[in-house]
């Protein structure tokens, strides 16, 4: 199938709803991607090229953060960024975008995670933190620093009885407590969620400009 629209000219982007079945190699799915289609940036063609900097489809969560960043003009510039948690689709592209030579990098870059001893210490430098490790209300207020920049990329269902669906979406930032601290921060729901979305459509457009001008 995937090969198949491979050579779709009226397929633009392909990407694969994560996570499969467990009897599906995630893997082996991705990598049978074309790189020229693989909008959500998950193949080795990609994540390599963005490593060395080169014109790429970004992951698309990373992708909708930068595109916040560069939007709302926060200075990155020499700032002390940390990321809590390592994943490849969040994590360990989000440190790498942050430490590059671009407008929305040059940060250096403490990358946590859960054998990580001293993380208060950690986050209590950090001017900017991107909490990304699937633990709700995980960053609470007593290891963020006045006027940090604080985006909460987690987004966890937690049952909550008073709410119709039975749950609520909860993000890895204690928000009420850590907000008034913060110089900004993105809430869950409405904040780095719907960037991923519009950084994927970005991505998704960019392949056909690509396919249309011939690149």
């Amino acid at each position: 199938m995937i090969t198949k629209l491979n050579t779709d000219d009226d397929i633009d982007g392909i990407l694969i709803q994560l996570p499969l079945p467990k009897q599906i190699s995630e893997e082996k799915i991705i990598n049978l991607i074309h790189p020229d289609k693989d909008v959500d940036g998950f193949s080795p063609v990609s994540i390599g090229k963005m490593v060395l900097g080169l014109p790429t489809f970004i992951p698309a969560t990373p992708y909708g953060i930068l595109l916040m960043l560069e939007h709302y003009q926060i200075d990155t510039k020499g700032k002390h960024a940390v990321v809590i948690g390592r994943s490849n689709i969040v994590g360990r592209p989000m440190s790498i975008l942050l430490n590059q030579n671009t407008p929305t990098g040059n940060c250096t870059v403490t990358v946590c995670h859960s054998h990580t001893p001293n993380l208060k210490e950690i986050c209590l430098r950090a001017d900017i933190i991107v909490a990304a490790l699937g633990k709700p209300g995980f960053l609470t207020a007593d290891i963020v620093k006045e006027n940090a920049v604080v985006i909460d990329v987690g987004i966890t269902r937690v049952a909550d009885a008073s709410k119709k669906s039975g749950f609520a979406i909860k993000g890895d930032v204690d928000f009420e407590n850590v907000a008034p601290k913060c110089s900004y921060i993105t809430p869950v729901p409405g904040g780095v969620g719907l960037m991923t979305i519009a950084a994927l459509m970005m991505n998704t457009f960019n392949a056909y400009n690509n396919k249309t001008s011939g690149e």
